[in-house]
């Protein structure tokens, strides 16, 4: 049984109340955060007294749903009403929306409670939430090494006990790593299935709102929860939302699952690549044929990334300029030195060389060098999807090359930090979902991740292959000794 389903048989049952297990999950951040800094904000009170609110219609013998009284973990960058949300910048460390986030919304409707809001590398700029304005969060698996990024903090949180589910954002691999390296269950939608509105936008072509869980079936209820179409947000498909849970079946009978060769050569951490051939002998061993097959541009996605999200950053983080909210420097005698003072003082390195990048392949004499040509790779990547499918059901590969690494390890090699995407990035530039689950350990007891890919909406068919292969192996069981 999952998280959420075994809490929502406490509440019905009345084993616990909603304010007992709120207390219980507020008891662990208070212990493990010292250690972890998964969470910028806890908002304590608030969640108690939406528990308390749950406990009075359950009191009142009302029925309740599976979200109902479960708590969850939302990542910083998701606009919270009255609740500071930061994107763990500098630029943004007072800011407080005036509007709550699609997302969000759903969830509270659902009966959701939020213990508090997660931390990422800033404006979701990294793979390793060392970029964070406010500090790092540290992998409860190992203090020492990273929990991955953007969305370590949540991926952290939900290994470490600090919440049921978590939302995050993926942008280039940003819910997909971090979930790998944490050992939780990681999804990233297919383009335009989640609503955006109220996700402060990083490259907006790329970035997708997605669950963050302990297991396929709660990463499944969350999505369920959050998916569908919004009127606010003008990329939102418009199509029918499924019951995911009806897709978790546990034996894969005529599945086809394609390995992309070009994903399993050098550069793989040789834990990760033994991990992912005893992977393909289960998925096989469950009635699924595997079929070799390749993407020949899936290589060139990373650099066609540091093209596009970076340009669409540059235009995006114009607005961080200290007129209209957000930080302002002090001590400027004209409009043009404030600007100046305000972006070089409200951001880190990280999002300072992101823009820079896209400023400059924006640029006049630049863009058809650089823009406009990433966005015809970008087209050939999808070609290859295309191909691909055609030979199998679901893509299978490791989500990262390596496991997580030492912090402080990458920092001064911006390359190196980028390279951990490598496996997560072409998703985004198609615009299919993508799901991490761990598949395994590496000899320092550090969780590896499976990568699966699917087509255009065919998330219900990457619950299918990752709940079967989850039943069948150990790894989700086991938990982090903080």
């Amino acid at each position: 049984m999952s998280v959420i389903q075994e809490l929502h048989r406490q509440l019905v049952r009345k084993e616990r109340s909603a304010t007992e297990i709120t207390q219980a999950y507020l008891d662990r951040i208070a212990a493990v955060e010292p250690t972890l800094h998964s969470f910028l904000t806890v908002t304590g009170d608030r969640a108690l007294a939406q528990a308390a609110e749950v406990d009075q219609r359950l009191a009142a013998g009302e029925e309740i749903g599976l979200l109902t009284g479960i708590p969850l973990a939302i990542k910083d960058n998701l606009c919270t009403y009255g609740v500071r949300t930061t994107c763990a910048s500098k630029m943004l460390e007072h800011f407080v929306p005036p509007y709550e986030s699609t997302v969000t919304q759903k969830l509270q409707a659902a009966g959701a409670i939020m213990v508090g809001k997660t931390n990422l590398d800033e404006f979701a700029m990294g793979s390793s939430t060392e970029n964070s304005a406010f500090g790092f969060t540290a992998n409860p698996w190992n203090p020492e090494r990273v929990s991955g990024g953007s969305s370590g903090g949540s991926a952290a949180a939900v290994a470490a006990g600090e919440c049921a589910a978590a939302l995050g954002s993926d942008t280039g691999g940003s819910i997909r790593q971090p979930a790998a390296f944490c050992g939780v269950v990681g999804l990233k939608p297919t383009y335009g299935l989640v609503s955006r509105y109220g996700l402060v936008a990083y490259a907006s072509s790329l970035d997708q709102v997605g669950p963050l869980a302990p297991t396929v079936t709660d990463a499944a209820i969350l999505l369920g929860a959050i998916a569908g179409h919004d009127p606010k947000d003008a990329t939102s498909l418009s199509v029918s939302i499924p019951d995911y849970t009806q897709a978790l079946k546990p034996d894969l009978k005529g599945m086809r699952i394609g390995v992309i060769q070009e994903t399993v050569g050098e550069g793989l951490q040789p834990e990760v690549k033994s991990a992912l051939e005893a992977a393909l002998k289960t998925l096989e061993a469950l009635g699924a044929t595997i079929v070799e097959l390749s993407c020949p541009r899936f290589a060139y996605g990373l650099p066609t990334y540091y093209i596009i999200a970076p340009s669409e950053a540059s235009a995006n983080l114009a607005r961080y300029d200290g007129v209209n909210f957000g930080f302002r420097a002090e001590g400027a005698s004209d409009l043009l030195e404030m600007y100046m003072k305000t972006r070089a003082q409200g951001f880190g390195a990280e999002v300072k060389r992101r823009i820079m990048i896209g400023t400059y392949a924006l640029s006049a004499g630049y863009y058809d060098a650089y823009y406009l040509r990433a966005q015809k790779v970008r087209t050939l990547i999808k070609e290859d999807f295309a191909q691909a499918f055609a030979q199998a059901d679901v893509l299978v590969c490791p989500t990262a090359p390596t496991t997580a690494f030492k912090a402080g390890e990458k920092t001064a090699d911006p390359l190196s930090m980028y390279l951990s995407d490598l496996m997560t990035i072409p998703v985004n530039l198609a615009g299919l979902p993508g799901l991490s689950l761990p598949c395994g350990f590496d000899r320092e007891g550090l969780p590896i991740g499976l990568q699966l890919i699917g087509n255009v909406l065919g998330e219900e068919t990457l619950f299918h292959v990752a709940y079967a292969y989850e039943q069948a192996t150990p790894w989700h069981q086991q938990q982090p000794q903080l």
